[in-house]
C-alpha cells in the first residue's frame, strides 16, 4: 500500500509528471466552476417568475464589472473544459496513442504522440479566450 505523502498538495503539485497532470487538475476545477455557474444561472433566471420588477432588480444587481469578469471566467472555463474534453475523448478512443510495438531503447511513449494534439487544442483555446475578451470587453 502506498502512503499519500503529498495529501491535498498532490492535486496541484505534479512532481515528476508532465503538463497533462496540470490539465487534469484544471479540467476538474473548470468542471466544478461550470456546475456552480449553472446552479447560479438557474437561481438568477428564476427571478423572472417574480415579475418584471424582480427581474429588473436582479439584472441591475448583476450589471457591474465584477459580474462581467465572472462572465469572462465562465467563458474561459467553458472553452478550456470543452477543448480539453475533446482531447480526452480522442485519447480514450485510441487516437494519438500510437501503435503497440516492441519496446527497444530509446523508448518511445504515447505522451510524445499526444502532446502535439494538446498544444494544438490549447492554442485553439487561447484563441477562443482572446476572442471572448474582445467580445465581452471591447465590442
Amino acid at each position: 500500500m502506498y502512503d499519500n505523502r503529498l495529501g491535498i498538495k498532490g492535486n496541484f503539485y505534479a512532481g515528476k509528471f508532465g503538463i497533462e497532470r496540470y490539465l487534469y487538475s484544471l479540467h476538474r476545477i473548470s468542471g466544478l466552476g461550470l456546475i456552480i455557474y449553472l446552479l447560479l444561472h438557474i437561481v438568477v433566471t428564476s427571478f423572472r417568475l417574480g415579475g418584471f420588477d424582480a427581474w429588473t432588480r436582479v439584472m441591475g444587481t448583476v450589471d457591474n464589472p465584477i459580474f462581467k469578469f465572472g462572465e469572462f471566467l465562465v467563458v474561459v472555463a467553458g472553452v478550456f473544459h470543452g477543448l480539453n474534453g475533446l482531447r480526452l475523448i480522442l485519447t480514450e478512443f485510441g487516437y494519438f496513442i500510437g501503435k503497440p510495438e516492441r519496446q527497444e531503447y530509446p523508448y518511445k511513449y504515447s505522451t510524445l504522440k499526444q502532446r502535439p494534439l494538446m498544444y494544438f487544442l490549447m492554442i485553439l483555446a487561447l484563441v477562443g479566450i482572446v476572442i471572448s475578451v474582445y467580445d465581452i470587453y471591447l465590442a
